[in-house]
């Protein structure tokens, strides 16, 4: 297995390479700025320059990886076209190159709540309808996936249990970065993640299960 990571350089992109690396899985990033990634990214960590709006590129920076995890997202602007672009947008160059090499799974980072059209998000340049729109298609493109549905993102980790969903499921609750980082990285292994959209967050009060087991039982 080799990991190619599209937004690696992002706040849950980096878990994710991070927790790639923890597991000793090679790992190929996608980035924009060279500099910032060495600055980032552990040291191994294999670098390519690259853009997910200029899809030319995107199959021969994939290479030889086999997997594909994407954490990109639109960073909040005052460009209306922004999540379009990114989430969208993006988001199928880095389906339709995955295709073309061939890549046995991708796991995508999306939100919760992307089905909900009158959401607070929406307002923000209608960025869950164009994850919603992107999760769907990835979900006809014939690749093995996993979507992956956070709550609301915290930097800081905490002791609080993961709870995994079926689709549209949960609305509210929030989760540390650095667990969706392993979720994502457990959907490659777990035969009960594929194609599967999960809906996580963390909570105190919740029982502590193995993601097995949770991937299991989400429908």
């Amino acid at each position: 297995m080799k990991a190619f990571v599209a937004g690696a350089t992002g706040q849950t992109g980096r878990q994710i390479v991070q927790e790639l690396v923890r597991r000793e899985i090679p790992v190929r990033a996608l980035v924009r700025d060279l500099e910032k990634a060495r600055q980032i990214l552990p040291e191994g960590v294999e670098l390519v320059m690259g853009d997910v709006l200029k899809p030319a590129g995107l199959a021969e920076a994939i290479a030889d990886c086999t997997v594909l995890l994407s954490a990109t997202g639109a960073a909040p602007s005052f460009d209306p076209t922004g999540p379009y672009k990114v989430d969208f947008e993006g988001t199928k160059n880095l389906v339709n190159a995955a295709r073309e090499k061939g890549i046995h799974q991708i796991v995508m980072v999306s939100s919760l709540c992307t089905s909900l059209l009158f959401h607070p998000l929406n307002l923000f340049w209608l960025i869950l309808v164009w994850k919603k729109q992107a999760e769907e298609y990835l979900q006809r493109s014939g690749l093995t996936y996993t979507i992956v549905r956070p709550g609301g993102l915290k930097n800081e980790d905490n002791t609080d249990a993961i709870v995994l969903s079926s689709a549209d499921t949960l609305f509210d609750g929030s989760i540390p970065r650095a667990k969706v980082a392993q979720v994502c990285v457990e959907a490659l292994f777990q035969p009960g993640a594929k194609n599967k959209v999960v809906e996580i967050i963390a909570k105190p009060d919740a029982p502590v299960q193995p993601l097995e087991a949770l991937f299991a039982h989400v429908v």
